[in-house]
């Protein structure tokens, strides 16, 4: 037979758990993927299959995930990680090579 109070016990301790994993993300160090899809203005689904596709970091706790707050800048594009750096970079310098007399002349005017 179960004993109940143990039973009692193991779910308060469960529960005791998932409040503190509530209250740790609470404090501003991590968003939920609902609270994020909410900030971007797109659906759950879509930053789901964005953290599966890597566009979004996170990190998985039990079966959920964790925006870091350090990434909303990078996610927002209010901050450039040093790949999109690189990419603009090859841009202008692609842009110049292809239009640079271009651009000389419309500088002049």
């Amino acid at each position: 037979m179960v004993n109940k109070r143990a039973c009692d016990l193991t779910l308060y301790l469960i529960s005791a758990y998932k409040y503190s994993e509530v209250v740790f993300m609470k404090k501003g160090e991590y968003l939920t993927i609902p609270q994020l899809a909410e900030i971007l203005g797109i659906s759950r689904v879509a930053v789901y299959r964005k953290v599966k596709k890597g566009q979004i970091k996170a990190v998985k706790i039990g079966r959920a995930f964790a925006i870091p707050q350090k990434q909303i800048a990078a996610i927002l594009g209010k901050t450039l990680r040093q790949q999109d750096k690189k990419e603009i970079d090859h841009a202008v310098k692609k842009t110049v090579k292809e239009y640079g007399h271009t651009l000389k002349l419309l500088g002049s005017e």
